[in-house]
């Protein structure tokens, strides 16, 4: 049985050390891994190839919430970029809060990190020359943004984890929110603490103390209320965005009661007030307020989201006896796409704009999206291995020519009761690995699930904790602390974010640890 655990990691293994041992790229590294799980599973767990190629046909379906949201919104952020949009969103996000610091970094970091990432955005390629135009060092200007907008991580790109978590689990989309609340008050109120001290250490902690309790708690409460106030529960996927908004508005009425100036355009340069000259903040933020108008309507109006939810949910059957609902009309990346071409209405790109969009999205989308795939398909590779067909359905028959059947009985023999404990830093693995909370759900959800039934604990709840550790590996996530250093010209000072941010990091995890022990 400890060779099969070992064979069933192998394919990890190899991925995680072709990323930090040899430097290779995350997308060949996972086709790599994938290869070599397919033949780990052919000649170890008796699957056949033609499963192999049905079971990664599954995960490649299974991630099109994730990829399709990938592929949509990096053509929107693309569009607004080359259109100016962006430019001028980041003119606005530059004046706010001027007068005190520590509402500021809660403002531009934790508030607007979170709608920019629940938008489909990278806040760590938008914030960053933002901040060092405000005046911080490169180095906070690099590990602010990284750290803020992970605050509510599950909620990114309009809640693709979230819809990940509930595909694999089978759990309710807003039963799946109501566990993951159960982690983001505390999570998120301590990420804004870990932001003061990254900037001045305890006396800025203590400095900051009410600006960082309103902002964490906000977000996570707001989360909370979201997945628990049925008047509200529909909207589940713009968790994010509210969060984000919510934050930013709670930092301005703060900043109204201490008597200290909302918006000081003091800070402009001459460009930067040409910028918001010439475009109005409502049409550069039009692509995400039709975004949001349309994602309302079909998540709040009952008889179309019972239509586009349920009479169109697209079933198919790769591997016979599992079926995969597509829901192409009700996903967020249809909107997406639907709120970009919208968006052009206002927004009126000129033809070589539409030129330098297209191209943009063609360079920067197809290796992050190739990656996502892989793991998908890894991990319904990995789920399926060793199937046999039993009356026109395949079934795991024996335990031990199943993967993940096979990790699951070995760690729940290794860990007992203690199992809950080892989730987190599971899932922080895995999101350092994959660079995504979904794929690191993709590939140990139904591990987590196997392995809690065993052991009598909540497989929901330890499921969920193994998604905050993935997101929180994002703070020191080597391939996003590089893109927040290149578009401010930091190249190098991305390892010394690392170094710092990668403690805070471990205890984040460890605290979600101790809580899923707890709460499970």
């Amino acid at each position: 049985m400890e060779l099969l655990s070992f064979l069933t990691l192998l394919p990890i293994i190899i991925i995680f050390l072709l990323l930090t041992w040899k430097n290779v790229a995350t997308h060949t590294s996972a086709l790599i891994g994938w290869v070599l799980c397919m033949l780990v599973g052919y000649f170890f767990f008796y699957t056949s190839f033609e499963l192999s190629m049905r079971a990664s046909a599954a995960g490649i379906i299974a991630s099109f919430p994730i990829t399709l949201m990938a592929v949509t919104s990096i053509l929107q952020i693309n569009f607004m970029e080359a259109t100016g949009a962006l430019k001028r969103i980041a003119v606005f996000l530059k004046t706010l809060a001027l007068s005190d610091s520590a509402t500021q970094i809660m403002t531009v970091n934790l508030g607007a990190g979170m709608m920019l990432v629940a938008a489909g955005a990278t806040p760590v390629t938008v914030l960053p020359p933002i901040m060092v135009a405000m005046g911080y060092s490169k180095f906070m200007a690099i590990a602010l943004p990284a750290l803020g907008f992970d605050a509510l991580c599950t909620y990114s790109m309009l809640g693709a984890p979230l819809v990940t978590y509930s595909d694999f689990t089978g759990v309710p989309l807003v039963e799946a929110a109501q566990v993951f609340s159960k982690y983001l008050p505390v999570i998120s109120t301590l990420i804004a603490f870990a932001m003061m001290w990254l900037v001045g250490g305890l006396k800025t902690m203590v400095k900051g103390f009410f600006p960082c309790l309103l902002a964490g708690l906000t977000a996570g409460f707001t989360a909370v209320a979201i997945a628990y106030i049925p008047a509200f529960s529909s909207g589940v996927v713009l968790t994010g965005i509210i969060a984000g908004i919510a934050v930013m508005l709670v930092m301005m009425l703060y900043l109204k009661v201490i008597g200290k100036p909302i918006i000081c355009k003091a800070c402009l340069t001459p460009e930067e007030l040409q910028i918001e000259k010439e475009m109005s903040l409502i049409t550069a933020f039009s692509p995400w307020i039709i975004l949001i108008a349309a994602l309302l309507i079909v998540n709040f109006y009952p008889p179309l989201n019972k239509l586009l939810f349920k009479e169109f949910e697209m079933a198919v059957s790769v591997v016979p006896g599992q079926v995969i609902k597509i829901r192409p009309l009700w996903n967020a990346y249809t909107w997406v796409l639907i709120s970009t071409l919208l968006s052009a209405i206002f927004l009126k790109p000129k033809k070589k704009e539409i030129q330098e969009t297209l191209n943009n999205w063609l360079l920067r989308a197809p290796k992050p999206v190739l990656s996502l795939a892989v793991f998908f398909m890894l991990g319904l590779l990995m789920n399926n291995t060793g199937l046999e067909n039993v009356g026109g359905v395949w079934k795991n028959v024996d335990p031990t020519h199943n993967m993940v059947s096979v990790l699951a009985l070995e760690s729940a023999e290794l860990f007992g009761s203690f199992y809950p404990l080892i989730t987190a830093p599971l899932g922080m693995f895995g999101g350092f690995v994959t660079s995504s909370e979904a794929s690191a759900l993709a590939m140990f959800a139904k591990y987590n699930i196997l392995t809690s039934d065993m052991i009598h604990v909540d497989p929901r709840i330890v499921t969920a904790a193994t998604g905050i550790g993935a997101g929180l590996a994002s703070v020191c996530s080597p391939g996003k602390l590089q893109n927040a250093a290149y578009v401010i010209d930091a190249f190098g000072e991305e390892n010394k974010v690392m170094k710092t941010t990668f403690p805070i990091s471990i205890v984040l995890v460890l605290i979600t640890a101790a809580m899923c022990y707890m709460l499970a």
